[in-house]
Order: structure tokens, then sequence, then C-alpha cells
């Protein structure tokens, strides 16, 4: 079985910050931020993104409250995965991001100015990383790495 290439997405009302990463090695980098047009996901640009890289996955991060309970975004999070799976006939995975943004913004700390665009692009490398970790130690228990 071939490792997975994946694209991992931080869903935002006006931002969405995208990564790839790939399972064997649990690692992921920042590709872009595509900006929303009138509220909705540039779906022309999450197509080129999915021809040029050809994933066999896709995750979105859903953000949750501290306390676990659904945010006001979760449910766009989840109608965006539901619309991506119903577009690009991938399987999609949600997993829980909450604190990525706070994180990014941390690893951008100090470094040189940055906007609000590499602080999506950084949550969705650590979106991604988180979720590829969690798959490689679900393979670890189960014996298929």
């Amino acid at each position: 079985m071939k490792p997975r290439l994946v694209l991992g997405f931080d869903f935002g009302s006006k931002r969405i910050g995208v990564a790839v990463g790939q399972e064997l090695t649990a690692t992921a980098r920042e590709l872009v931020t595509l900006n929303n047009r009138n509220g909705a996901p540039d779906w022309e640009a999450i197509t080129g993104l999915i021809e040029q890289w050809q994933p066999d996955a896709l995750v979105v991060g859903l953000p949750l409250n501290l306390d676990g309970t659904d945010h006001e975004v979760s449910r766009l999070a989840r109608r965006f995965g539901n619309r991506l799976h119903g577009r690009y006939n991938l399987p999609v995975f949600h997993i829980d991001e909450r604190l990525s943004s706070a994180e990014a913004e941390q690893q951008l700390a100090g470094k040189r100015q940055h906007d609000k665009g590499e602080v999506d692009r950084v949550a969705a490398r650590l979106i991604l990383e988180s979720w590829l970790s969690e798959q490689q130690q679900n393979s670890l228990k189960t014996g298929q790495a």
C-alpha cells in the first residue's frame, strides 16, 4: 500500500489556509492561502490544487470550543468538508483544530512581519501534521506501519 498524499485545510469564513503532507513521514508544508469570494470558497483555486497535487485524501480542521463543543464555525467547516467530498469524490477527514491558529501565531512570533494569510497556512500545516501523526500512531498500534 503506497503512502497517501493529503491536502489539509484551515477553513475560515474569509480565508482558507492549505497545506500538503504525506503519511510516510507524517510531515506537511504550507502551500497557499485562498481568499473566499463573497463568503464562498474559491472552488476554481481548490480544483487547481486538487489537479496539481492529486491527493488521496483531504483533511479539514474542525474548530471546536475549548470544552469540545461545536464552535459557530464548526457547521461551516463540516459543510465545506462535505462539499469537498461531493465535488472531488475523495475521502474527507475532520480533525479537532482547537488552538491551531494560536499555535501558528506563536510559531511566527519574533520572526519577520507576517500577515493573517501566513497564519492560516501555518495553521493548515499544524492541522495536517496533527492528523498525519494520529494516523501514524494508529498504524503503529495495529501493526500496519
